[in-house]
């Protein structure tokens, strides 16, 4: 993105963008503020600063200076700082704002005090709840020191208006080198050997360790933190495999990883194993018994991500009954972990290296973040653009009415892909070339961006905890891998239905349309903005993008509803509507086995031929079942549902 200072506008491929609609955008649109209205939203914006203006004044510093509080009649924002910041970050804000840190503020206390401030800087520990917001009546910011949010209610800050903002990108080198440390100090005893020595023990016999080099190690998650350890590791003599299905091919080879399709494929060949993805749905107890029981006895796994990602009583047996020689963990579901949780077994069992979430605290680390998060929340009260808003909208005030339900319809479309197409086979989301195709009323619209941004947001959403907004899609997009197009298709589908069609395609290794044949997914929003999806794969369909879908390929026989319900119903599994998808006409009569460009989800073809003598592959045998859902689906329901008869894939799709 480009920024014409004169001009007073952004460039974002192509598209003008005017920097003061942006800044509408993000503070008053209904995407964030849902009791302002689009008219409201354009009066009483302070003018735009020139770019040069933010930044011709250097901030002084504050140390050794005793903050005076603000006094009676100030009108200056003000700051409250519950938690320890550098005092380089404070000292960007001190000039503007009456800075407030006061440590140690108890939940009852926060909520008391916060209807004194414009903006909110927090760490880990400050829990900043739907009450605290609710209290907060002139909160315009809460600013995270950090990468995670889970200590902020999101969707309270969004439905009251105020911004979110973290710092990604401030920690990156202190996580990757604990990583790192965690992983030399398992293969050594560090810890054991550590403990034994103050208590007079000298323990060389039974302290024997391993060498790194030469080792495999085993990445979840190759973004800015996996790859940073992959170069580190690459660095010891280790070979390096990775798992990510939105990891961006060019980049994992330039940095000598190997990309494996599925976790589950590369689990056998690992001696170490560290995970760097988010916890998010599709990440909880990502390594449970299963997978532990696939690794080598003397494998050894690293967490210093999030808590929840290993399920810590499985871990904990696997150490127990020598599944794997050690653990070096950072995270726990609970922190700290209560006493006799499993949490704290873990940290005191002697084949686990334990810290106490360490991976962000270094010196350079903390200065990072606090400068980041203390230079976004001068910008945003002073009227600026943020570079890290975690619920910025990905839509301007002057395209929302046309554009909102289109918006809301391919975000879902991306979800669906990457949960259904890549999710239910070795499909990867990350080196693929997506297009989006538009009919109707959209083909004649000049700026469709934000559909774009919402595609990216939706891709990455379900793997990935990326902020995905107008500003930063197309750069999110280059880091994944992904490759993103449009089309204005000025067609003869005037069917009024589909006044909005949207169609979605994706071709393989950075295919384009010609001599491809693509996964597809279409929508349209109807005449009163309802979103329906009407083709999915090779099949018709229509159903709305809402909660949880169980969407199953099967042959098309009688008693398949049934058997279905029957499963779902032993777990006590409520199905709210259910719809059978037919075959598309242009593909009946011209059926061919299911290949890796993942034209359909399902088995490998070798797996389709072994039911050749008991199910006729013909087009009209198969059908996809799309059931919406109310409750759990854990492995042991897809297990279930993919054992029946004459079932060939199951997805779990959750909008």
């Amino acid at each position: 993105m480009q920024y014409d200072d004169e001009m007073g506008q952004s460039r974002l491929d192509g598209a003008i963008v005017s920097r003061r609609d942006i800044l509408h955008c993000i503070a008053y649109v209904d995407v964030i503020h849902p009791r302002k209205s689009l008219a409201a939203a354009h009066q009483g914006v302070p003018p735009c600063r020139r770019s040069d203006d933010l930044h011709r004044r250097r901030p002084r510093t504050c140390r050794g200076r005793r903050r005076r509080p603000p006094s009676a009649g100030s009108s200056r924002p003000r700051i409250l700082v519950p938690e320890k910041l550098s005092p380089d970050g404070l000292a960007l804000l001190t000039p503007h704002f009456d800075v407030d840190v006061r440590q140690n503020v108890s939940a009852e206390e926060l909520v008391r005090i916060i209807p004194d401030y414009q903006g909110l800087l927090v760490r880990s520990e400050t829990k900043v709840t739907a009450e605290v917001l609710r209290a907060g009546s002139q909160l315009k910011v809460v600013a995270r020191a950090g990468v995670g949010v889970d200590n902020i209610d999101v969707p309270a800050a969004t439905a009251r208006g105020v911004l979110v903002v973290n710092s990604p990108a401030g920690n990156i080198v202190a996580a990757a080198e604990h990583t790192v440390a965690l992983l030399l100090a398992t293969a050594r005893h560090i810890g054991r050997a550590d403990r034994g020595v103050k208590d007079g023990r000298w323990e060389r016999a039974q302290l024997v360790g391993v060498e790194v080099g030469r080792k495999t190690l085993g990445i979840v998650g190759l973004g800015k933190v996996g790859l940073h350890v992959a170069r580190m590791a690459k660095g010891l003599g280790m070979a390096v495999v990775a798992v990510d299905p939105y990891a961006n091919p060019d980049m994992a080879k330039q940095a000598g990883v190997e990309l494996y399709p599925a976790l589950h494929d590369m689990l056998p060949v690992l001696d170490f194993l560290t995970i760097h993805t988010p916890l998010l749905a599709t990440t909880l107890d990502l390594i449970g018994e299963a997978e532990l029981k696939m690794m080598k006895s003397t494998a050894r796994v690293l967490n210093v991500a999030r808590g929840g990602v290993y399920n810590e009583a499985a871990l904990l047996r696997a150490l127990d009954d020598g599944c794997i020689a050690g653990a070096g963990l950072d995270v726990f579901t609970t922190e700290p972990p209560a006493a006799d949780s499993v949490a704290a077994r873990l940290t005191r069992h002697p084949k686990v290296v334990a810290t106490p979430h360490l991976g962000a605290s270094t010196v350079e680390a903390q200065e990072n973040v606090s400068m980041d998060v203390c230079t976004q929340t001068r910008e945003i009260l002073r009227g600026g653009l943020p570079t890290s808003a975690v619920n910025a909208p990905i839509i301007l005030p002057e395209q929302y009415r046309k554009l909102q339900p289109s918006v809301s319809l391919v975000e879902k479309m991306g979800r669906l892909y990457s949960q259904h197409f890549a999710g239910s086979n070795s499909t990867r989301v990350g080196g693929r070339t997506f297009e989006l195709v538009y009919h109707g009323e959209l083909a004649g619209l000049p700026n469709t961006k934000p559909l774009l941004a919402a595609l990216v947001k939706g891709l990455v959403a379900s793997f990935s905890d990326s902020n995905v907004n107008i500003v930063n899609a197309t750069q999110i997009a280059k880091e994944k891998g992904i490759t993103v197009s449009e089309t204005h298709a000025h067609d003869s589908r005037n069917d009024q239905t589909y006044v909005n069609l949207v169609s979605l395609r994706s071709y393989p290794d950075g295919g384009g349309a010609k001599g491809r044949r693509a996964q597809v997914i279409e929508g349209y929003a109807s005449s009163n903005k309802r979103l329906y999806i009407s083709r999915l794969g090779r099949f018709n369909a229509t159903f709305s993008p809402e909660g949880t879908l169980i969407i199953l390929h099967n042959y098309d026989e009688p008693g398949k509803i049934g058997g279905v319900g029957t499963v779902l119903g032993s777990h006590g599994i409520n199905i709210r509507f259910m719809q059978v998808a037919a075959l598309g006409a242009e593909f009946r009569g011209d059926w061919t086995p299911p290949t890796d460009d993942g034209l359909q989800p399902s088995r490998s073809q070798d797996s389709l031929a072994d039911t050749a003598g008991t199910h006729p592959q013909q087009p009209g045998d198969e059908a996809l079942m799309i059931l919406g859902i109310a409750g759990n689906v854990d492995k042991k329901v897809m297990d279930d549902l993919k054992q029946a008869e004459g079932v060939l894939d199951v997805s779990v799709v959750t909008l």
